[in-house]
């Protein structure tokens, strides 16, 4: 187990260990010289004051003091006293030391009180070791008077008088105090004093848990140093952690957590914080969006402005600022790559660039004393997985969960909620890592790993390809890599052979470097040394020039000036920016400015309509030019309303601004408040054509309109007849007759009410009926009943009337009860079938009579009728006046028989009833003739 402590320990046995500060004695003659310093101690003299008599008034000053007792006063020049830095230094007088050494005010204990003795006591040489540090020193033989010497204090040049009694005081060696360049002096006894000059010896270096270097640290003293393994935790990618003491894991929580605070609070409000988000589709993995640190008063948020770049914002106690910022002892700045706030205080700087962060805290303020997700540095990894409560959790992953802190941005996040399980390295399907990762184990940062062991960042860069292969994680991995490396002195270029996977384009004016200065020098730090050897990767301003300021990012060849436009001036330089003449002068204020000086020219607007007007000069765009614009809306004069046929002109007399108005004639004709162009048509009446002529009328100054009247038709067709129509000029060829065509394609004209047979076929009656002042023709079929010549007697065959129908006296036999078949057309509602269908009835005679009953003394009858014995219902189409069509419905006779039948006398009024019903009938039977349509 590495030892608690990083410092290195002090031994306290003779002879010192290697690393100590030693000493060896040396005769009194030939003090050792000044290790660490070109200065030399060089022999004292030894001086003997004779007595004199006390003055009887106070000594103002040292000189006054020293010129009383006409003291030789020394002065070390080979001892300049660097390390006194601004603390006061007072006068040691020779009466003590022999020499007059400059003293840190700070670092003195006591001056030893002189006493006066008599004789004098022969130099000696002592050997003596205090704690790791072996020494030799000159004793002194001094007689000095019965004067005490008090500690001047910082400022004064006072001292007191002598006493008016000599009182002896002995002196022990418990007093000591520090000259310059590392030289100790110890009170022994009697005036004799030790001077003791420090020799350091470079101490053992350490082994760091974490694997980096230690770093060199100045004692407590300022002579000698030491070694201590810094504080060092860092993130990266998704997000992946090394503690301070270099344990390393992941971790996928979404909220925000401690990476670092006090166990031991010595600092008010310190702390950093990293707030992580998920950053991929399926919520399995994490990323850092904001590093937070806080001191004192100030929380500073370094925030990723947009997700996996290299953007990121800073604010202060909620406020966007600009850097380099530097306020209550936090100093916030760019370099390379990285933003980093810096305590000098504390000797700490956290650094973040969207994808990593670094935290660096000094050993001696932090030893022993951290806590959160970075662990605890003390140099052993056994503890940096610590919870709150001091226990030590199984695993990192675990104890990150336990340092989560409340964040109103995140309500979904409270402490205390189950754990965040981390995802599995092994993917689902065999993962093959990119070529990326594979750089880190190569020669490219082959130089690298003697410093800084690679594996974790592999295994972290592995683990990002395979989960997020699609968002260039892995290439966090190699930048934190190169960064540690960089941070140990090894600068790597390694971008360039990542095929611009991992590439980072600079802003124009700027150029890429991997290994470029922490902080880039500029035109107001180019006389300061800076001793730092470290390097960064960033955008830099290009070999020949160097940026102008740390808050200025303008690259320059010489430092002159660089305003508000950013443009870089040389001294001597005159411009015009912002409307203000300015010149760069070298001293303080740099670039001086005073108003633009325009030569003002007197411009008068007269007349009515113009205004004065300001614009740019082209040649000068900080004077304007001042011109008389017209503005004709200012005009009092309005334009006239102008009569139909006539519109307004205007024109404006050469030097003025307002128009003049008249009407002119537009050149068209006017009729009944209508404008007409030439040779358009113009309706004046029905009766006649009118056009507009290009003829113009003198007095009115109008277009002429000519006209024609209409040409009417007298001719008619057949069945037509010229009738006038109301409010047209010309008759109208009206149809007052039916036009029927015959079944020979003969024409037929009739007037309404007439009927005429088919000349060629009497059965056909054709015929013309108003109805609603509409003519209708209509044809007839006269339907016959079934006629058989074998039942007529020779030479009774006849037609009928009607000229169609045949008729004859029948013959004594008897006609059995039958199915006779005919065709004919259907007629239903005015709608009729397209053709001839077949309809069926029944014929014939059955056995009717009528017999005188002897028995019954009256006629008994007995009534048989041919009637139907089974029907079948039929469909057939039927064809409209409207044109559309009709499925109707008819019974079809499929045979007959006969039937008995009740016969009964038929009353008078039975008799007349049935006379009348066959009027009827037959009346009916003529008017369906008539109403039957052509076919």
């Amino acid at each position: 187990t590495p030892p608690s402590t990083l410092s290195t320990p002090k031994s306290t046995t003779t002879p010192s260990p290697p690393g100590t500060r030693t000493t060896t004695p040396s005769p009194a003659s030939t003090p050792p010289p000044f290790t660490g310093s070109s200065a030399t101690i060089r022999t004292p003299e030894i001086v003997t004051f004779p007595p004199v008599v006390p003055p009887t008034e106070a000594i103002s000053n040292s000189r006054d003091f020293m010129s009383f007792f006409d003291v030789k006063w020394f002065s070390l020049k080979d001892c300049p006293c660097q390390l006194c830095g601004q603390n006061q230094c007072i006068l040691i007088p020779l009466a003590l030391l022999l020499h007059s050494y400059y003293v840190c005010s700070a670092s003195l204990s006591t001056i030893p009180v002189s006493t006066t003795t008599s004789g004098t006591t022969p130099t000696k040489t002592f050997t003596t070791t205090l704690g790791t540090t072996s020494s030799s020193f000159i004793t002194i033989n001094a007689t000095t008077t019965s004067t005490t010497f008090k500690t001047l204090p910082p400022g004064s040049t006072t001292t007191s008088g002598p006493t008016a009694t000599s009182t002896a005081v002995t002196t022990t060696g418990s007093e000591s105090w520090w000259l310059c360049n590392c030289t100790k002096v110890i009170c022994i006894e009697d005036n004799i004093v030790q001077v003791i000059p420090v020799i350091c010896n470079p101490p053992p270096k350490p082994t760091c848990a974490n694997g980096l270097s230690p770093v060199p640290v100045i004692d407590e003293d300022g002579c000698c140093w030491h070694w201590e393994c810094d504080c060092y935790c860092t993130g990266w990618g998704d997000p992946h952690y090394m503690t301070f003491d270099g344990l390393y894991y992941s971790y996928q929580g979404n909220c925000t957590y401690v990476l670092v605070e006090e166990i031991n609070k010595k600092v008010d409000n310190f702390g950093v914080y990293i707030d992580n988000y998920h950053c991929d589709a399926r919520d399995v993995v994490s990323c850092p969006r904001t590093l937070i640190v806080r001191h004192e008063t100030q929380e500073v948020r370094l925030r990723t402005a947009q997700p996996n770049t290299l953007q990121v914002e800073v604010t202060v106690n909620n406020q966007l600022v600009a850097l380099p910022y530097k306020k209550f002892g936090v100093s916030i700045y760019e370099s390379g790559i990285n933003r980093v706030v810096e305590i000098p205080e504390l000797k700490m700087n956290v650094t973040y660039n969207g994808l990593s962060f670094s935290i660096r805290m000094p050993y001696g303020l932090f030893g022993n004393n951290t806590q959160g997700q970075c662990g605890t540095c003390n140099n052993n990894t056994a503890d940096d997985c610590m919870l709150p409560n001091g226990n030590i959790a199984e695993n990192c992953e675990t104890m990150a969960d336990h340092w989560q802190v409340v964040d109103p941005s995140k309500p979904q996040c409270s402490p205390g909620l189950v754990p965040t399980g981390s995802p599995s390295t092994t993917p689902t399907q065999p993962c093959k890592e990119s070529s990326i990762c594979e750089l880190l184990l190569g020669s490219v940062f082959k130089p690298c790993h003697a410093f800084v062991q690679p594996e974790k960042y592999y295994a972290a860069c592995v683990f990002d390809s395979c989960v997020l292969p699609n968002l260039d994680l892995e290439c966090s991995s190699l930048q934190i890599y190169a960064a540690t490396c960089a941070d140990q002195g090894v600068c790597i270029d390694w971008r360039k052979h990542t095929d611009g996977v991992c590439s980072h384009e600079c802003p124009p004016g700027k150029e890429y470097r991997a290994c470029g200065p922490i902080k880039e020098m500029t035109c107001k730090s180019r006389g300061q040394n800076d001793t730092s050897t470290k390097q960064v990767e960033g955008c830099f301003c290009p070999n020949g020039t160097m940026l102008y300021d740390s808050g200025v990012d303008v690259c320059v060849k010489t430092c002159g000036c660089v305003g508000v436009d950013m443009i870089p001036r040389e001294f001597g330089e005159k411009f015009t920016v912002d409307c203000q003449d300015c010149i760069c002068l070298e001293g303080e204020h740099g670039i001086v400015c005073e108003p633009h000086e325009c030569e003002q020219k007197s411009v008068t607007c007269d007349g009515e309509g113009f205004y004065e007007v300001k614009e740019v000069n082209p040649k000068d765009p900080c004077c304007p030019l001042f011109t008389c614009k017209c503005n004709t809306s200012l005009c009092t004069a309005k334009a006239p309303k102008c009569s139909l046929g006539f519109e307004v002109h205007s024109y404006i007399p050469s030097g003025q601004c307002c128009p003049v108005y008249q009407c002119v004639p537009k050149g068209v004709c006017v009729h009944e408040n209508a404008e007409f162009l030439p040779n358009s048509s113009v309706f004046v009446d029905k009766c006649q054509n009118c056009f507009c002529t290009n003829d113009v009328n003198i007095s009115t100054q109008l277009n002429v309109i000519s006209c024609e009247r209409v040409p009417c038709n007298t001719y008619c067709q057949p069945g037509f007849e010229l009738k006038p129509v109301k409010g047209e000029c010309c008759g109208k060829c009206v149809q007052t007759k039916c036009i029927i065509h015959a079944a020979d394609n003969s024409e037929l004209i009739l007037s309404p009410g007439d009927f005429k047979n088919d000349p060629r076929n009497n059965c056909t009656i054709y015929s013309c009926v108003e109805v609603h002042n509409q003519l209708i023709a209509s044809t007839s079929e006269i339907t016959c009943p079934a006629f058989n010549e074998e039942s007529c007697k020779p030479g009774t065959i006849s037609f009928l009337p009607n000229g169609c129908c045949r008729t004859c006296a029948p013959l004594d036999s008897r006609t059995p009860c039958s199915v006779r078949q005919r065709q004919d057309f259907i007629v239903y509602n005015g709608c009729r079938s397209v053709d001839r269908v077949d309809l069926t009835e029944c014929e014939g005679t059955c056995g009717t009579f009528s017999l005188y009953s002897a028995e019954a003394n009256s006629m008994d009858h007995s009534c048989s009728c041919c009637r139907e014995a089974r029907t079948t219902e039929k469909h057939v189409v039927l064809k409209c006046p409207g044109g559309h069509s009709l499925s109707h419905k008819y019974v079809y006779v499929e045979s007959c028989s006969c039937q008995d039948t009740e016969c009964s006398k038929p009353e008078s009024n039975e008799l007349q009833n049935n006379e009348e019903n066959d009027k009827a009938s037959t009346l009916n039977r003529t008017k369906r003739a008539i109403s039957l349509t052509s076919k």
